[in-house]
């Protein structure tokens, strides 16, 4: 327990190290081999500044979103509207959802040192929860909507599109991505690094930030070729992380 408290550091170094190795144990990879290092880095990063709390947030987020991406997997491969690579994350999927959430970590950690009594350390704190639950309600709306959803529309026009077009929008995809917010969050309550006023933040800006980032795929994204899934997903997350740390600035938390 003393190695755990004096040298977080280490300890991140040693546990991500060991789950790298047992990653090549499992049946399916959830990560390409350069995925793997990358989150391995991540998760290094996550216990050095936010200990085992924060830990708990981002596995929670990796596991689940690795699991949702194959929930219809066959339905979704036959449409051509699956996950690349059988579903397993390469580095731009490791920074392109957790890119905000390694900011706010690192942002954190800053503040320990040299202001640890502002109240930003507790802000970037709720960013980072409300950027893993918006990218888990994300993903979960996604590829829910993508493999049962009945009814796929435009969020701007409101005609119905193939699933898997960009800003389209289902049903069972918004009620799935409003689930997935709210279970991250209440990892996050169960963890101690949000109240339960702070799950109900973290779950609004999640839908608003969804919101956001679907009405921008189905307005600008084909434009530009430079705007790729994963900077959406850095877009995404950031919104939602800025909505939170916005929302509690007038709202308890």
């Amino acid at each position: 327990m003393a190695i755990a408290v004096e040298h977080p550091w280490l300890v991140g170094i040693v546990l991500n190290s060991v789950l790298f190795g047992g990653s090549y144990l499992l049946p399916k990879r959830l990560l390409t081999l350069a995925g793997s290092v990358h989150a391995w880095a991540l998760g290094v990063l996550v216990w050095g500044t936010l200990g085992w709390r924060g830990y708990a947030v981002v596995m929670f987020y990796f596991l689940v979103g690795s699991l949702v991406t194959r929930v219809g997997f066959d339905r979704k491969s036959a449409a051509g509207i699956a996950e690349k690579r059988s579903g397993a994350r390469g580095p731009e999927n490791v920074w392109g959802s957790a890119a905000i959430a390694a900011l706010c970590a690192l942002g954190v950690a800053a503040i320990a040192i040299v202001a640890p009594e502002s109240p930003w350390r507790g802000y970037l704190v709720l960013g980072y929860v409300a950027s893993f639950c918006t990218k888990l309600s994300d993903t979960c709306a996604s590829e829910i909507g993508k493999a049962y959803g009945r009814r796929t529309f435009s969020i701007i026009s409101l005609q119905p599109v193939p699933a898997g077009t960009e800003g389209a929008v289902s049903l069972e995809g918004t009620f799935a991505g409003l689930v997935g917010a709210i279970a991250q969050g209440l990892v996050a309550l169960a963890v101690g690094l949000l109240t339960p006023l702070g799950v109900v933040w973290c779950a609004i800006a999640a839908t608003v930030a969804t919101t956001a980032e679907s009405i921008l795929g189905a307005t600008i994204q084909d434009r530009y070729g430079w705007l790729t899934n994963e900077l959406m997903n850095v877009i995404n997350t950031a919104i939602g992380a800025a909505v939170a740390i916005a929302i509690v600035q007038v709202l308890p938390s």
